[in-house]
């Protein structure tokens, strides 16, 4: 609540000694399946075909597809153990494998709802219900940016489409307009006119700005409430400063072939989320603070959303995930910078070891709120560790259950932000991301 108005990204001290300077957000569309990738569970092969046995204490939506007609579907895909650390992966992502002593994985993580659209906002905004920041408006609002020639807050979406609820996802909410994510375009140029008009040279440009600059600061001075004001006056600047750095910045073709043959610009099937990778180390390099790439599309047949033949659509998702990810943390590691940048992999949801009604020729799985797995990697995340677990079907928490509070508090803090410290006051209460308080998941930090 102490951010000066004049420059709402000028970098800001950190509450916690941290190493993590950028964050980038990974977020799967439609509900990862959790026993088909991270999570080995060799009982659901042995019961493939069957009804779950009963099973105290499940309520609500879960309760219900329990409670009718179902049939256990065992992992079509093999598991094996990867690295010092042991970690059990699916062989759905054979690269990623490479890196499983870098990851920290959390299990049994709690959303407060079954359906994409709440669940999307509750993972990406700390709220189900819409009109709370998300997570990089609040990191940009507690950190500001280290670099004043580009957006703070970048997102990059699938070039199939947008995500569940669109832009409520990458939202400023109630912290000032400044703080949304700046959208960059899936394809072709990412950023549009970011070439000055020909015949209008720099020096006359700014002079045109310093002008419209004057214009709106006194039309500023004789309005209150005047956040959104102050964010296209703040946004005029930027653009006006991005013209001379933005188009290096997202220019590909500068990478060498060996680095676009690593991110898989070379494949079909890995081209368009390798693009999005790529274009988020080059975000980190120069000081973006919160990059967010987002695979998948609503909860059509593009998301992870696989409540039939989840044998096919997770090869097809995994395959075009997988080398890019893996890509990203290789290049990050070499080049010195995945120290620096904190990397997390989400969904909104995990899937049932179920699916409701028959096994069928190509079964798939149904919404999970109580069993979504995230990883870290990066920063001072801990390399091999795990916290919390699932029971032996993989349908919800064996331990503790982590609601997505903790995991968000988590991230704040492996940021260098404290949860209870960064704080807005709106509606006559001081607001926060984990909205009650988080408590930090002290396993997944060294």
């Amino acid at each position: 609540a102490g951010v000066g108005q004049a420059n709402p990204f000028a970098a800001r001290q950190t509450h916690l000694a941290r190493k993590a300077k950028n964050c980038i957000f990974l977020f799967m569309q439609g509900g990862v399946s959790q026993m088909d990738s991270f999570e080995y569970k060799p009982r659901l092969r042995e019961l493939h075909g069957k009804p779950l046995s009963r099973i105290p204490e499940i309520s609500g939506e879960l309760q219900g597809r329990l409670s009718f007609p179902h049939v256990t579907i065992g992992s079509p895909f093999e598991f094996a153990q990867h690295g010092q650390s042991g970690r059990w992966l699916s062989d759905r992502f054979p690269h990623l494998a490479g890196h499983a002593d870098e990851l920290a994985f959390i299990h049994g993580i709690k959303t407060d709802n079954q359906n994409h659209g709440p669940s999307t906002l509750h993972v990406n905004t700390g709220s189900q219900f819409p009109g709370s920041p998300s997570v990089g408006s609040w990191m940009t609002y507690g950190l500001g940016t280290g670099n004043q020639d580009m957006p703070g807050y970048v997102v990059i979406q699938d070039p199939r489409g947008a995500p569940m609820n669109g832009a409520a996802v990458w939202a400023n909410g109630y912290l000032p307009a400044a703080y949304q994510g700046t959208l960059l375009r899936p394809t072709g140029t990412p950023i549009l006119n970011l070439a000055s008009p020909k015949g209008l040279s720099r020096p006359r440009q700014r002079e045109e700005l310093d002008l419209l600059g004057f214009l709106n600061r006194r039309h500023l001075q004789q309005r209150r409430d005047v956040g959104e004001l102050e964010a296209r006056i703040n946004a005029y600047e930027l653009a006006f400063r991005m013209q001379a750095r933005a188009p290096g910045v997202v220019d590909l073709s500068r990478e060498p072939a060996h680095i676009q043959r690593l991110y898989g610009l070379d494949n079909p099937s890995t081209a368009a989320f390798g693009r999005q990778c790529l274009l988020a180390r080059r975000m980190v390099e120069h000081g973006v603070r919160y990059t967010m790439l987002i695979h998948g599309v609503q909860n059509n047949a593009y998301s992870w959303d696989d409540h039939g033949d989840v044998k096919g659509r997770m090869i097809r998702h995994s395959k075009e995930v997988d080398r890019p990810v893996a890509a990203l943390l290789s290049d990050l590691q070499q080049r010195g910078l995945l120290e620096e940048t904190l990397v997390v992999w989400a969904s909104e949801m995990g899937r049932t070891p179920f699916v409701n009604g028959s096994l069928g020729g190509s079964p798939g799985r149904e919404h999970n709120s109580w069993a979504l797995v995230m990883w870290m990697a990066g920063g001072n995340v801990r390399g091999g560790a795990r916290v919390g677990a699932t029971d032996e079907f993989g349908l919800r928490a064996a331990e503790e259950q982590i609601p997505i509070r903790n995991v968000h508090a988590t991230i704040l803090d492996l940021m260098g932000l404290d949860d209870e410290e960064l704080r807005y006051l709106h509606a006559g209460r001081l607001r926060q991301l984990t909205d009650v308080g988080g408590e930090v998941l002290d396993g997944v930090i060294s």
